[in-house]
Parts: C-alpha cells; structure tokens; sequence
C-alpha cells in the first residue's frame, strides 16, 4: 500500500496533515490478469472462427481485444494509482479517478453499516473490500482490493467511531 500526506484547511485556516493510504498491488495485478484472462481467449477465438468461416483476411480483426489489452494495461495502472483514503478525526475521504475526479466524505457519525466483503477471485488474491452504507444513498462509499487483516481493521475502527459519534460522544 502506498501512503503520502497532503495539507488539508482545518480550523481557523490551519493547516492539518492528513495521511492518504493507496491501495494494495495486488488489486492491480487481479484486474490486469482478468483483462488479459477475457480478452486473450476471445482475440484467439474470434480470429480461428473469422478464418475458418470468413476468410484469413477477416481474421485480423481478432487483433482487437488484443488492442483493448494493450490499452486496458496502462490504464488500469493510472486507475489503481488514483485510489486512496484517509482517516480523519470526524470522517473517512476517500479519493478515486483519473479523468473525473471523485471524492467522497464520508461522516462517521452518519455511517449505517460497514461491510467487508470478499468473492472468489478477490480471495485467490488475498483481496477484500469495505463497504460503506450511509443515511443518504448519495454518500455510500467503497474501497476495493484492500489486504483482509487492512479491512477489517478499517471496519473495526469505522463501526467504533460511527457508534461513538451517533452517541454524541
């Protein structure tokens, strides 16, 4: 995982450290081999079937996926850099995006549940997400392909902080 701080406004025009934490390499090397997983056997299936029934001339379309690929790799390098959260005293920020930026706050006070989930091939890679369910659909908030032991901790802590906060404490 990667971690840097920027300065954020705080109070009175104060200047606060927050510390941002980027996601693991794994999720980058999960959705690069399912990009070439999808699109290598289906450049190979369409060049035998447009050789075999349209013609060799026909085949060379099947150079497309494969041009996907090429383009998908770098991409999907960009897209993992451009996630990242930070923890903050009275909420989560979680940043995402390469041609549109996104970021979302989320209050702690106004979290619902927090969820870890984990499927298949998230599991094959040691991989699991944090689900954040809010008040207000429009604030709901995800951070994918985190290390397991990372999002349960992050759980932990949100659920702790979200109880305390919704108490008044």
């Amino acid at each position: 995982m990667e971690t840097g701080t920027a300065g954020a406004a705080g109070p009175a025009g104060a200047r606060v450290e927050q510390v941002w934490t980027g996601l693991p390499r794994g999720l980058l090397k999960m959705r690069r081999l399912l990009l070439v997983a999808w699109l290598v056997p289906l450049a190979a299936a369409t060049g035998v079937l447009l050789a075999l029934f349209a013609g060799p001339a026909w085949a060379a379309f099947a150079l497309l996926p494969l041009a996907v690929v090429a383009w998908g790799w770098p991409m999907l390098g960009r897209n993992w850099r451009s996630w990242r959260y930070a923890e903050r005293d009275d909420d989560l920020l979680i940043s995402r995006g390469v041609l549109w930026r996104e970021e979302t706050v989320v209050p702690y006070g106004r979290m619902q549940l927090v969820e870890v989930t984990s499927g298949p091939v998230e599991r094959h890679f040691g991989l699991a997400s944090v689900q954040l369910h809010t008040a207000a659909a429009a604030t709901d908030a995800r951070i994918p392909g985190l290390l397991p032991e990372e999002a349960e901790r992050l759980r932990d802590r949100l659920t702790e902080l979200g109880e305390a906060r919704s108490a008044g404490l």
